[in-house]
């Protein structure tokens, strides 16, 4: 039998899944311009897409080694922070993501609006 949940424990649960999906594409869409890690969790989180580091980084790492992320090391500071900014690849794969986006929130819509209340 399912554990009975309160609805914004639920409400939460079911946010935090349709985010999960269009995570990459966001935190595509914050990197034109160069961002260390914490700032982008910062900024995903003001943008309303919560998210740890933990989930972020293996992101991160995974375009980079795709080639749709420049990284660069600013040991400026006293932490040294790594920068990650789109390459020209990652624009490609950026524009090709809002793309696939764009086809399934229409379908989603049209199928919301068929769907009786």
């Amino acid at each position: 039998m399912a554990e009975a949940r309160a609805p914004e424990e639920r409400d939460a649960r079911n946010d935090a899944e349709l985010r999960r999906g269009v995570l990459q594409l966001v935190a595509l869409a914050l990197l034109e311009e160069p961002r260390y890690g914490y700032e982008l969790v910062r900024m995903l989180g003001e943008a309303g897409f919560p998210t740890e580091e933990g989930t972020l980084y293996p992101i991160l790492r995974r375009f980079e080694e795709a080639g749709a992320l420049e990284a660069t090391w600013d040991t400026s500071r006293a932490r040294p922070r790594k920068y990650y900014r789109l390459s020209e690849g990652g624009r490609r794969l950026r524009a090709e993501l809002t793309e696939a986006w764009c086809r399934v929130r229409d379908a989603t819509d049209a199928a919301i609006r068929r769907t009786p209340s």
